[in-house]
């Protein structure tokens, strides 16, 4: 019991970093003159960011305790509401102390159930990190 509130504190703690981060973020964006079109296109991203958190069933913070169930001692590194494959995950990265890559775990965002967990080397991180940029590049 004192375990899952541990965790329940730990992922509070995590959630309101991350949301002071992400605020601060926008906070100090700014639009240049001449910028209007990418300044629309930042808005396009985040409407679409929305419309995935509303079709989610499962939170983040449930999905991030599911996620850190499955690695012992993880930190969270980063995470992000994607579609893949045709469904909709909560994609983590999560970094083990003394370890070296990280671990990829997907929660599905619609019953919360573990879709993958693998461990990632700096080379597979990089190889992602390079396809995931293309995609974003062909939209």
């Amino acid at each position: 019991m004192f375990k899952v509130i541990a965790l329940a504190v730990a992922l509070a703690a995590t959630t309101s970093v991350a949301g002071a981060q992400a605020t601060s973020t926008v906070a100090k964006s700014t639009v240049k003159p001449g910028t209007v079109a990418k300044h629309h296109k930042t808005m396009k991203k985040e409407e679409s960011q929305a419309a995935l958190q509303k079709e989610a069933k499962v939170s983040e913070a449930t999905a991030r305790a599911t996620a850190l169930a499955q690695v012992p001692n993880g930190v969270f590194k980063s995470s992000e509401l994607e579609r893949e494959n045709g469904k909709l995950i909560y994609s983590f990265d999560i970094t083990v102390p003394g370890k070296t890559g990280n671990e990829e775990i997907n929660v599905n965002a619609i019953d919360g159930s573990v879709v993958n967990h693998e461990h990632e080397n700096a080379k597979a991180e990089k190889k992602e990190a390079a396809q995931e940029a293309k995609e974003k590049k062909s939209k």
